[in-house]
């Protein structure tokens, strides 16, 4: 198979082989030819084609986070690279793993008027694990090399090749064991495009890593603590599905001194456990009891695991109501969202809550005994609550969620998306997603896509109109699978700033935050070759919904509008209703 004659270009395309890293996401340049001739010819990979780098750096994500491994990104020099600059962050603060690849034009080509030329070395610097810079090599256009920087010569090409092989290696190991994006920035000299046969057998080896210990930490205090704690409270953020055990989740379940909290990206299910955490929390704030009321749910223990909390309310109570010790189980950062972390367990939580509950206690406690009315109370208003108001995007959710087929993949985007899923019951069959390490509105139609690639089931993708908007190039891709579902709930506008403090019924309101617009998402659809289909009440929605997740050829879009002037006010009235 053909290669290109560029040693770096080799390189770089064997660690990742050597690493099993098979997914490579490509945009086009000519920068970048001699990695994209050696990937492309090299049937070990899997390569993807996307023209937009912002796009191009969400569908990896969604790849990675499904797949679990890492994905590798191809760009051309220049601007090019500074579109995969949202993924990146999102990919550092959700540890997912990508690795973005730029060519880059030599050293000597950089700040001195030549196009499409950036300084690309440690651009992601403050969010990236790893930056690996790599030499030019020498060994390749030496003519030009002579011309124009022939200081570089002093070096010879195998320090240039034990050099970029050790950058690999570092990068590479920190993307597959802590899970971190990198960047491998490549500086290559023209001919850019010339090919070479690649021999059997040829390539690099690299010594395989031992197996990891099997994870151990002395629990012995920390149970003595859990144990004797009278108000334990469990606060599950972004997680993977099918993370814990059924034995696990009931034994916190049973336990009358633990109350669970979830959000609609835990992933956690139980009968026992409280899934609308704003539902709970938001009729305290409006009590004429609420300290008291605040002081009886405060934990004297809070244990958290998985990712970003959506909730502000619960961010809001345990930062005035600190409990008296904090843990966080994980093997990721531990950020102290509360301001009163105590301890950090570097462990998977399904070992840690094997460990710390496989012995029997008895503890006398009311504390989940006292809540549990609650969740009772506040699920019997919801569905009374439902059967009163008009069609808005409160409506929409409750609908939607109870619609949704068993077993989907379902993402999120964010802003006022998942805030409304968070107020209904997700059905314990849907994995669910939702790119909270930055919680920006760009990137969650790319993302879904990336993500329902290797998926056994189909996805289904829940946007506000301008998240879908605002990433409308995600659907310029050849990859779309028929089975692929896109909703989007349109209120003209970012409906959820109605809601926030400082709104005003202005011009300036409507243009500036909210973005009033009367641009609709399936013309986009339509383009792209979707099915489409609207619902502007609530007879269309349950028509729609009917056949909306039916096999077809072709992906479709729902578009549902609502009307702007009443969502926020059915919205912010739930919760009286529920006071």
């Amino acid at each position: 198979m053909k290669q290109s004659i560029i040693p770096s270009a080799q390189a770089i395309v064997s660690h990742c082989e050597v690493r099993g890293i098979k997914d490579i996401i490509i945009s086009p340049g000519s920068r970048n030819a001699p990695l994209t001739i050696s990937f492309t010819e090299n049937p070990f990979f899997q390569c993807y084609s996307i023209v937009d780098e912002r796009s191009a750096g969400f569908f990896a994500l969604g790849m990675a986070m499904q797949q679990k491994r890492p994905v590798a990104l191809v760009c051309t020099s220049g601007s090019a690279l500074l579109n995969y600059y949202p993924a990146i962050t999102e990919a550092c603060y959700s540890r997912i793993p990508l690795i973005a690849i730029s060519a880059d034009r030599p050293p000597y080509k950089i700040d001195v008027g030549d196009g499409q030329t950036i300084r690309q070395e440690n651009v992601f610097k403050n969010h990236i694990g790893y930056s690996a810079n790599l030499r030019l090599d020498v060994n390749h256009a030496i003519a030009r090399i002579k011309r124009y920087g022939a200081e570089l010569l002093q070096q010879s090409q195998n320090e240039v090749q034990e050099f970029n092989d050790g950058e690999l290696l570092k990068a590479l190991n920190v993307a597959c064991h802590q899970r971190l994006p990198v960047h491998i920035n490549a500086p290559f000299e023209e001919p850019l495009y010339n090919t070479r046969l690649k021999e059997h057998g040829e390539g690099i080896t690299i010594d395989k890593p031992n197996p990891p210990e099997k994870e151990t930490i002395a629990l012995d205090s920390a149970r003595q603590l859990w144990q004797a704690a009278k108000r334990k409270m469990v606060l599950v953020g972004v997680n993977y599905p099918n993370e814990l055990d059924k034995e696990v989740l009931d034994a916190l379940a049973n336990d009358p001194s633990v109350i669970v909290f979830t959000e609609t990206t835990s992933n956690v299910h139980h009968p026992n456990f409280f899934p609308s955490i704003d539902s709970v929390l938001f009729p305290i704030e409006k009590s004429k009891e609420a300290d008291v009321l605040f002081k009886k749910l405060r934990p004297e223990l809070l244990l958290t695991f998985g990712g970003m909390i959506v909730s502000k309310k619960v961010k809001a109570f345990l930062r005035l109501n600190k409990p008296d010790y904090h843990w966080h189980v994980g093997n990721g950062e531990a950020n102290d969202t509360f301001f009163s972390l105590s301890r950090h367990f570097m462990v998977q939580p399904q070992n840690f809550l094997n460990d710390l509950l496989h012995t029997n206690y008895d503890v006398q406690s009311t504390y989940y005994e006292e809540w549990a009315p609650v969740k009772v109370a506040y699920e019997k208003k919801r569905s009374e609550y439902l059967s009163k108001i008009d069609f808005s995007d409160f409506m929409v959710f409750g609908m939607l969620q109870s619609a949704i087929p068993k077993n989907y993949q379902v993402h999120l985007a964010n802003s006022s998306t998942v805030r409304y899923t968070q107020l209904f019951d997700m059905p314990p069959s849907l994995e669910v997603f939702c790119n909270r390490g930055t919680s920006g509105i760009e990137g969650s139609t790319s993302t879904a896509i990336g993500a329902s690639i290797y998926h056994r089931a189909p996805t289904l993708l829940i946007t506000g109109d301008l998240s879908f908007l605002y990433d409308s190039n995600a659907l310029w891709n050849n990859y779309t699978r028929s089975d692929f579902r896109v909703i989007i709930v349109n209120n003209s506008g970012g409906g959820i700033f109605r809601i926030l403090p400082g709104k005003e019924a202005t011009e300036n309101f409507k243009t500036f935050f909210e973005t009033r617009h009367s641009i609709s998402g399936i013309k986009i659809g339509e383009q792209f070759g979707f099915e489409t289909a609207t619902a502007t009440n609530e007879s269309e929605l349950r028509t729609a919904l009917r056949t909306f997740f039916e096999a077809s050829e072709h992906p479709k879009i729902l578009e549902v509008f609502t009307p702007p002037e009443l969502n926020d006010q059915i919205l912010l009235d739930y919760f009286d209703f529920l006071s």
